[in-house]
């Protein structure tokens, strides 16, 4: 298993501006409760699921199967 970053370059500079205007809560969703903190649980969940591959909700991670 591998987790990089998504390649285009202008969606990561966008969701790290989003990530820090939130105070490291996902820009992506509405509550800044803990289980929404970048990493959140939602994409934590998945990887923890073996047969999971792809983008995290806001599309900044993405889970490569190996």
């Amino acid at each position: 298993m591998k987790i990089r970053l998504n390649e285009d370059a202008a969606v990561v500079a966008k969701l790290k501006e989003g990530l820090e205007k939130k105070g490291g809560y996902c820009p992506c969703k509405l509550e800044q409760i803990e289980d929404n903190r970048c990493m959140c649980k939602e994409f934590r969940d998945q990887i923890a699921d073996p047969d999971f591959e792809g983008y995290c909700h806001c599309m900044l991670y993405y889970k490569e199967k190996e």
